[in-house]
Order: C-alpha cells, then sequence, then structure tokens
C-alpha cells in the first residue's frame, strides 16, 4: 500500500471548473471517503489519481513520488466502478484472474490459482467459481467486481460509487465487508459516495466536497458533530438537520452572531405545551420499528425530530420544543463554535 497525495490540484473542462486547488492526503492503510451530491468533482478526483485525467496545475504523489505525468499503468492503482464491468462470458474464476493474466504482469498459473481463491474466500464466493458471470445475483456480481481489484493488490484502491446500483439489504452487507476487508489488508482505499451512511460507516475519515472544493476533512464524528458550515451539517444526518432562524425558539445560550441554529433530530426535544410561546403542531408520525420520527410545524417552519417508539405522541398534538446543544451559524453559513466563544467570555 502507499500514502497518496494531491497538492493544489486543478482541473476544468471547458467552461466548467471540476476540481479547483484541492489538496487531500490518503494516509497508506486508510479508507478516506469523499462525500458529496452529483457533479461535486468526486468522480473527477479519482481519476486524476488513477491517471486517466492530467491536472491543469497541481501535483499527484504515491509514496512521495511525484506521478502526474505518469500513464495509469505505471501508477499502480486499481478502479472499482459503479457498473459491475464482468466479462460476461468468463467464469467467475476467469474474471477474477483476468488482471494477473495480464501481459503486464502475467503471473505462473499456481499463483494465480492461490491468489484468486484466497480472494474469492475473503468475499465468500469461493463456490460460486466454476458460474458464469450472467449466473450471479447483482450483489455476487459486484463482489466479483470488487475481488478483480482485490487480487492484484495495488498501491491505492479508487472505488466509484461501487454499491449505490444494489438494494438497500445488499449495500448494508457489502458495506461491512469492504470495510472487514479493508482492516484485514490494511488497504489504502480512496471511495467516493453521495451516501452518507456508507461515509459514516466505512470512513477512516471523510471529506465533504462542493463544486470541486474539499470544505472539510475529518473523522465521520468530527464532521457530524462539528461541522464547518451549513453546506457540511446538511451532509449527514438522517433525517436531515433541521435549520431554523435564531429567534424562533427559545436560545438563551446563542452565541452573538448567531443567526441560524441547525438542530439534528437528537437535539431537539419535545414536552408537553406549557403555555410557552415556543408551541409547535405535530402534523404526522412515522414508524420505524425501532424509533419515531415526528414531523413538527411551527410558524411556516416544518422540523423533525425523534421518539420512543412507544412514546404517546399523535398526529394533531400541540407540544412544547426545547434546544439541547445545537450549532450556530452565522450570516455567511460558518458554523460559531460555542465552546470558543465561552471560553473567551470566561
Amino acid at each position: 500500500m502507499a500514502e497518496v497525495m494531491l497538492e493544489a490540484v486543478s482541473k476544468r473542462f471547458g467552461h466548467t471548473q471540476a476540481i479547483a486547488d484541492l489538496s487531500l492526503q490518503v494516509p497508506d492503510g486508510e479508507i478516506l471517503v469523499l462525500l458529496g451530491p452529483t457533479g461535486a468533482g468526486k468522480t473527477t478526483t479519482l481519476r486524476l489519481v488513477a491517471g486517466l485525467e492530467r491536472p491543469d496545475t497541481g501535483r499527484v504523489r504515491m509514496d512521495g513520488r511525484d506521478v502526474t505525468a505518469e500513464p495509469p499503468a505505471a501508477r499502480d492503482v486499481t478502479f472499482v466502478f459503479q457498473q459491475y464491468s464482468l466479462y460476461p462470458h468468463l467464469t467467475v474464476y476467469d474474471n477474477l484472474a483476468f488482471p494477473l493474466r495480464s501481459p503486464a504482469r502475467r503471473l505462473p498459473e499456481d499463483d494465480v490459482r492461490k491468489r484468486v481463491q484466497e480472494v474469492a474466500a475473503l468475499l465468500h464466493i469461493e463456490g460460486k467459481l466454476a458460474n458464469k458471470a450472467t449466473r450471479l445475483s447483482g450483489g455476487e456480481m459486484q463482489r466479483v467486481a470488487i475481488g478483480r481489484a482485490l487480487v492484484r493488490a495495488p498501491s491505492i484502491y479508487l472505488m466509484d460509487e461501487p454499491l449505490s446500483s444494489l438494494d438497500a439489504k445488499l449495500r448494508a452487507e457489502l458495506r461491512l465487508e469492504l470495510k472487514r476487508i479493508q482492516v484485514e489488508l490494511g488497504a489504502t482505499i480512496l471511495y467516493v459516495t453521495h451516501d452518507q451512511i456508507e461515509a459514516m460507516t466505512m470512513a477512516s475519515r471523510i471529506g465533504v466536497i462542493a463544486e470541486g472544493r474539499l470544505v472539510q476533512i475529518g473523522t465521520p464524528r468530527e464532521v457530524y458533530e462539528r461541522p464547518s458550515n451549513q453546506y457540511v451539517a446538511t451532509q449527514l444526518g438522517t433525517p436531515p438537520i433541521n435549520l431554523i432562524p435564531v429567534d424562533l425558539l427559545p436560545a438563551p445560550q446563542a452565541p452573538h452572531g448567531a443567526r441560524m441554529i441547525g438542530a439534528r433530530t437528537e437535539q431537539l426535544r419535545i414536552g408537553t405545551v406549557n403555555g410557552s410561546a415556543n408551541r409547535a403542531v405535530l402534523r404526522w408520525v412515522e414508524h420505524l420499528g425501532d424509533q419515531n420520527h415526528l414531523h413538527l410545524e411551527i410558524g411556516d417552519r416544518k422540523l423533525t425530530t425523534l421518539a420512543d417508539p412507544h412514546s404517546h405522541w399523535k398526529a394533531g398534538d400541540a407540544v412544547s420544543l426545547e434546544l439541547v446543544d445545537p450549532l450556530y451559524f452565522n450570516d455567511a453559513g460558518v458554523r460559531i463554535d460555542v465552546r470558543g466563544e465561552n471560553a473567551r467570555g470566561t
């Protein structure tokens, strides 16, 4: 495995600025997930690392070596795509063996067999090796596609939303498998997705990207609890964070300059109405088994919070709302560090 660095990389396609002054470090053995919506520049970043695109400015380094001008074949990377990209006329065994039989790295057949069997066992598809790719389920095909990357043991694995075409159950299963494999192999992975659950459950660190710029990078917990701005705050959390004007609900601890409050579901507590001004109406309840999502309305604002699945709340109830350690943002949408404010005031 290897450390990968992008240094002030920019890439433009015609009038579109795909990547702008992006600096990023993926340490050896880490899985770094780039999170952002379609068009944010995630796939372009992967293509720049792979050598499929050349940056207009900046450099790409692997283990300290400048590979900016090197072709893809010289970079020792593998790419896992959203599409399975298998050879339908070949068996699972031959699909997995294909990279090892290429002219660039042709291995002795005994070594090929050993490596294919090791990877098949890792992915729990050893019983499918004799099957044609066309006889596999979607989840099995994606395992084979991932296996074709694993057999090579490259410097870095590049993964472009490899689970997004699978159903929810398979995505959850393969998320765990990929994380397990990454830990067992000590693999370096740069993974891109628009799925916040993938980012939160798989990443060593998350890089939130918007319009080709890296907005924030940190551990999943850091990015969730201390987002740098409103955009980052909206990328994590299910249901999405509630953004409300600072004067909508009582916020006695609001710092100077706060204009908006960000309240995640766990930061918005409901109670029985006691005549206070922070009165809301419960419009409907989503029963999700282990918890309920309560959809509330106060003034012209719609909010969402959580409740115990056995709670007595029902549509039409009037409730009071209380903020519990919410986030605060200024006019520019930048989060105000409340702890920093409190420290300066003491």
